[in-house]
Order: structure tokens, then C-alpha cells, then sequence
């Protein structure tokens, strides 16, 4: 769309793009873009009073873009301030008022079109002339904020306003250089005592309201620009931005009429449904939000943005839903999203043969949707994984997207276990793992066994603070031992799988090496443990802990130092373990590069769970997920009698979808017959049998 405008601009052709910028903006007249693209060209074309008119079309539908006011500050330096200023900077230094200024007004002009190797000249030439004048000064930081220097920008241009505190130029630049540095509160000031100045510049107020909300001062910047938002010629940005600035200020009564009016003007614009949603929901007043879009829906019928607002007024699958979803599909009878939501109740209500109908109509409208597909397919699974598999391989080639073929790979690879192929779904698995093994977490680090004096267990003191620490290895499904923990309001901490996981000694893969030579001291483990607890959210009471990872050599602080605490594993039998890390993964995303590396690594860590079991090295207790891993009741009992505590759970939680079920791993020998040869003596110390 913007290509003409563009070619033209680089080729310095103004009326050529001046041309094409008109016929962009009258295609979109509420298109951003095109507006400010029309100001550049009006600038080349030397139009700086209708460059400046269009950057203000601009900022009135994004008034919240900081850039446009910048490029709004350029457009007023290409006329009418410089030229206001040459006679006082003539008379302030005596200079020709036809030469430094007409420096520094180029120079700025240079930089305003990105020119910025020229304003460095012209600037330098204006220094030559007068080298300690403030103009110089700005011309110095603007170019350092264009190029990315902020803290340079800031200094040299905090210099200049104490030798020139009211030149507006200035305090423009000054203003957006301490916007370049976040300082936010000291660009209000720098914009604030401009718009004392110039009060009839509404372009003023809007950045300065800006500032006002990055300051999270929603109140404030809502009555800053309430009187533009109020005015008879309001652009619809400015009402839509006012009443955004009202809900966020908590005034949803105040943000109604400012985001009616936006709504009138712009039915389809998803910001204005979005913030007039929220308004209705805080008001509590559902029916002024039906109205208001049966309102809409009535001249504008073909928006689906006012469809999806008026279908969410009612109740998911309900009999209200389904007739507005009729509705919007007799509006829109090609329109594919009446024809998800129609397919999506299907599914809700347990109709699933229509929601599938439904997904073949897609197709036949969208050849290849991605969603579409994915319905059919599932449904092939359960009824022809044979057809399933075909149907993804055919998918799979003509997907253009990496993560859409990833996707598909997974699912095939699950077609291919049901359709009884385990040697290509094995292979399937183990060549996605492979693909993606080194954005993975490294496994961590396995101490050596054997022949240890582990450290006295101390006895547990009286009134100690409960510590529940969980774990399993991958393809345990730990997971569903969090889950039920959670959902029976366990305060269970997940933080070492976020974001912004603890740095405590139990998080660190190091931590094992320093234990095992001397360098960690174990009490001083403990204690780094205990300390992080508060700032995770357990000042108090008793601990819930999911580990990242496990290794005996922690007993040497544990057993001495955090002996109230209990270690509940999640144990599966040790091959059926393998098999569900190379088709679902693990909560910790560990780099899996072959089968056979992970089952020797599986091998070796659950050596050491059966030597903390057998010899009760810690106390422990092992919850067996094989044939309870899919009853979330079961789970939850099973907790129970380890903690003899009560646990109970909401009516009717489930556990996500279907995983293998217990000893598919036999169905596999073919394929993975070595690994689990590596895994079947664990497997046996563990209580599982060996075939």
C-alpha cells in the first residue's frame, strides 16, 4: 500500500509522492500511516503548513504515538519558529540573520528527513559561526537522540536550556530526549511549560496526557485532554484515548459517552469494543451494552469485531449464544468466524459430527486452514488413524509455517501410536526432539554413587515449619501431581519454571559440584533456602516446592539442616517414563537429542531415587502415577493418606488431555528395545517387572 508513497520519497520526486500519499489517505481516511507519509511528502514538496495539518490528522486517530510528535516537532521547525527567531538571534549576536539561522534551521530540516550525515555538517558549519550559541547546542542533540544516544542527547541538551530556558526548540528537543530515557515525569515538565506557551497547540496536551499514563496518572491525563475529547470537531483517536484514560482512571461512567461517540464513528475498531466492553463490565450494565451493539449491528452487520462483542454478552454454548451465532452467520454466510463459533458450541454441547461438518465447510471456503484441519484430523484419530495419518503428511507438505509443520509433526506422531505404527511414531518423536536440542535445557548433572556416609538425619524439631519439596523426572507426570496440589488449594510454589525463577542453591545446576567438593557449605545451603522463601510468597505457613531438578547429593545439606521437610517423587514405570518424554516432553524442558542418550541419563537418576528409597536415606514418599495418572481423584487421595491431611476438589476438574496409558512402552520394543534395556534394572528395583 505504501510502496508508491515510498519509491517516490527515495527518489526525491515530491508532486509524484504527494500524488500517491492523497490517494492512500482517501482509500483509508482513518489509516495512520498514510497520513504521516502524506506529511513527508508535503515536507519534500516544501508544504510545511500542510505537512504540519497532516501529522495533526495523524496524532488525532494515535495520539498516544510518540513518534508522530517528534516528527510533529520537526514539521514545526521547517518554518514558522525558526523564521520567528532569526531577528532576535541576529540581534542576540550580531550575526547576518540570513546565514546562522539559515544553518540551523537546514540542519534541522536535514534531520527531520532522516538525512542525519547532513545535519552533522550544517551543524558543524553553524558552530564555525558561533560555537557556544544554544541553537548549536540543539542541533547537536537532536542528531545524538536520532541516533540512538540518549544520555548524550540529554546532556548536551540540559546545557542549552540553561543557557536559553524558554527557547521553545529547546525544550521540544529536551522534552523528547528525557522522553528517550524514561524519565517521564521531567518531560511533562519540558512539554508543560511549552503548552503555557503555545495553549492553542491540542497536540501539546495529548503527549503531555501520555506522559501523565506512563506515569500510570490515568485521572490526570483523562481531564488533560477532556476538553479536546469533549470539542465539537474531536477526532475519533482522541474520544477513543479519552475514554481508554476514563476506565483506566476507574470512571467507566465518564468513558461511556467518549466511547459511544468513538463507537459511532468506527464500529469495527477493536481498541473502542475493547475499552467500551470493560466499561459496560465495571458498570455491571450488560443490557446498555446489548442495546448499544444491536444498535451497531443494525447498519453495520458486516463488522464481525461487533459480532464476537455481542456474542460475548452471553453465556458460553447457551441458548442466547447460538442465536446470535446464527444470526452472525446469516449476515456473514462466508465469513469463517461465525463459522468457528457455530463449530466451537457443537463441540461444547458434545456435537461433535456438526462441529466437524463444520470444519469441512471451512475448508471448502479456506483451502487449508490451519484450525479447520486440525478439527478433521482429530476426528480421524479417534475414528480412522490410518486416514489421520495421511491427511497430516498431505498437510504437512503443504504447510509454509515451521511451528504449523511442528504442530502437525506432534500430531502425526500421535495418529502414528493409535494407527499401531510405534516405529514411525517413535522415529517421528525422536526427530522433533532432535531438531529443537540445543534451545533445551542442558540435563543436569548426575553425582556418583556408592559407598557414602551421608551426614546424621536430624530429628525434627518441635513447631518446625512443613516443607513439602516435589519432584519427578521426566515423563513422570509430575505435572499432575501440581496440578491436583493447585487445584485443592495447595499454595504451591511454580515459580522455578517461570520467568523469574528463585536463585536459591536449589535452582542452580552448580550446586551439585560445589556440594560434592567442599565449596558449598550444606548448613549455608539451607539457609540461602529458607531466606528466599518470603520474597517467593511463603513468608508463612507450610511450604509447597516444585523442584526444577534432583540430586542425592542435596541430602548432605538436607538431611542435617531441613530434615521437616518430605520429598514426594513421581514415579512411573521407568520405560513407559521414556516413552512419554519423547511424546509430550517434561515441565522441564530438557534438551533430549537421541532415545538412548535420555534413557541412560533417566537410568542413572532413578539409581539414585531407588538408593534414597531403599535406604531411607530422606523422608520421602514415591506416588505411583501408572495407573492413577488420569483420575484426579485418585491423585488426590493418594496425597492424602501420604500427608494424612484431607484434600478435596472441585466437581468435575479434569487433567488436560489423554496421555499413554500404562506399559504402552511393551508396544515399543522394536524401536526403543536398547533404551529400555538401559532402563529395565531400575525398572526393577523399583517394583516394576521386567517384561
Amino acid at each position: 500500500m505504501y510502496e508508491p508513497i515510498l519509491e517516490a520519497l527515495r527518489r526525491g520526486d515530491a508532486a509524484q509522492a504527494v500524488t500517491a500519499a492523497e490517494q492512500a489517505v482517501a482509500a483509508d481516511p482513518q489509516d495512520v500511516g498514510a497520513h504521516r507519509l502524506h506529511a513527508a511528502a508535503l515536507r519534500l514538496n516544501g508544504d510545511p503548513a500542510a505537512a504540519l495539518a497532516a501529522l495533526d490528522r495523524a496524532i488525532g486517530l494515535a495520539p498516544e504515538d510518540a513518534q508522530l510528535h517528534l516528527e510533529r516537532a520537526g514539521a514545526l521547525l521547517d518554518g514558522r519558529q525558526l523564521d520567528e527567531a532569526q531577528a532576535a538571534l541576529a540581534q542576540a549576536i550580531g550575526l547576518d540573520p540570513n546565514q546562522f539561522p539559515a544553518y540551523v534551521m537546514r540542519a534541522h530540516l536535514a534531520i527531520s528527513r532522516g538525512d542525519l550525515d547532513e545535519a552533522e555538517r550544517l551543524g558543524r558549519t553553524a558552530a564555525r559561526i558561533a560555537p557556544n550559541h544554544p541553537q548549536v547546542a540543539a542541533v547537536e542533540g537532536a542528531l545524538a537522540l536520532h541516533r540512538g544516544d540518549p544520555d548524550r542527547a540529554l546532556a548536551v541538551l540540559s546545557h542549552a536550556a540553561e543557557l536559553a530556558p524558554d527557547d521553545a526548540q529547546i525544550l521540544h528537543s529536551l522534552g523528547f530526549a528525557y522522553f528517550a530515557k524514561g524519565h517521564f515525569a521531567f518531560a511533562e515538565g519540558a512539554f508543560s511549560k511549552l503548552a503555557e506557551r503555545y495553549p492553542e497547540q491540542s497536540s501539546l496536551q495529548l503527549l503531555i496526557a501520555d506522559l501523565l499514563r506512563r506515569q500510570e496518572r490515568f485521572a490526570d491525563a483523562a481531564d488533560r485532554i477532556a476538553p479536546l475529547a469533549q470539542a465539537a470537531d474531536a477526532g475519533f483517536g482522541v474520544q477513543r484515548w479519552a475514554g481508554e484514560l476514563e476506565v483506566d482512571a476507574g470512571r467507566p461512567e465518564r468513558a461511556l459517552p467518549l466511547l459511544r461517540a468513538a463507537l459511532a464513528a468506527h464500529p469495527q475498531d477493536p481498541r473502542t469494543l475493547n475499552a467500551i466492553m470493560e466499561a459496560w463490565r465495571r458498570l455491571g450494565d450488560a443490557d446498555d451494552a446489548r442495546r448499544t451493539l444491536e444498535s451497531a449491528l443494525a447498519t453495520h452487520a458486516d463488522q464481525p469485531n461487533l459480532w464476537r462483542a455481542r456474542l460475548a454478552l452471553e453465556p458460553f454454548a447457551g441458548p442466547e449464544a447460538l442465536a446470535v451465532v446464527e444470526r452472525w452467520h446469516q449476515a456473514m454466510p462466508q465469513y469463517l468466524g461465525a463459522l468457528e463459533a457455530r463449530a466451537a458450541i457443537h463441540d461444547h454441547l458434545g456435537e461433535h459430527e456438526q462441529a466437524e461438518a463444520i470444519a469441512h465447510r471451512i475448508v471448502e471456503l479456506s483451502p487449508g486452514d490451519a484450525r479447520a484441519e486440525m478439527r478433521i484430523v482429530q476426528g480421524l484419530v479417534e475414528r480412522d488413524p490410518d486416514a489421520a495419518v495421511e491427511r497430516i503428511e498431505r498437510l504437512i507438505g503443504m504447510a509454509a509455517d515451521p511451528l504449523v509443520q511442528r504442530e502437525l509433526r506432534q500430531l502425526l506422531g500421535r495418529s502414528l501410536d493409535i494407527a499401531g505404527q510405534p516405529s514411525a511414531a517413535a522415529a517421528t518423536w525422536a526427530e522433533l526432539h532432535a531438531e529443537v536440542a540445543d534451545q533445551r535445557l542442558p540435563r543436569n548433572a548426575i553425582s556418583a554413587r556408592g559407598g557414602e556416609e551421608w551426614p546424621a538425619l536430624t530429628p525434627l524439631a518441635e513447631g518446625s515449619r512443613g516443607i513439602l519439596l516435589l519432584w519427578g523426572a521426566p515423563g513422570s507426570q509430575v505435572e499432575r501431581v501440581a496440578q491436583v496440589l493447585r487445584l485443592a488449594g495447595a499454595p504451591l510454589l511454580v515459580d522455578r519454571f517461570g520467568a523469574q525463577p528463585p536463585t536459591d542453591p536449589l535452582q542452580r545446576y552448580g550446586t551439585v559440584d560445589e556440594l560434592v567438593a567442599g565449596k558449598l557449605d550444606p548448613a549455608f545451603l539451607a539457609k540461602l533456602y529458607r531466606a528466599a522463601l518470603p520474597a517467593r510468597g511463603a513468608a508463612e505457613g507450610p511450604v509447597f516446592d516444585w523442584l526444577l531438578w534432583w540430586d542425592n547429593a542435596l541430602l548432605r545439606a538436607l538431611r542435617p539442616n531441613l530434615s521437616e521437610a518430605l520429598l514426594l517423587i513421581a514415579v512411573r514405570d521407568p520405560r513407559d517414563m521414556l516413552l512419554d518424554w519423547l511424546a509430550y516432553g517434561s515441565p522441564t524442558p530438557y534438551a533430549l537429542e537421541t532415545p538412548e542418550a535420555g534413557a541412560r541419563w533417566l537410568a542413572r537418576l532413578l539409581e539414585q531415587i531407588a538408593d534414597l528409597h531403599e535406604h531411607e536415606l530422606f523422608p520421602h514418599a514415591l506416588v505411583k502415577l501408572d495407573e492413577i495418572g488420569q483420575d484426579p481423584g485418585a491423585i488426590a487421595q493418594t496425597i492424602a493418606d501420604t500427608l494424612r491431611v484431607q484434600i478435596s476438589l472441585p466437581e468435575g476438574v479434569g487433567l488436560g488431555g489423554e496421555r499413554l496409558p500404562a506399559g504402552r512402552w511393551r508396544e515399543y520394543g522394536e524401536a526403543l528395545g536398547e533404551c529400555f534395556a538401559v532402563l529395565t534394572p531400575v525398572a526393577r528395583r523399583l517394583g516394576y517387572p521386567e517384561q
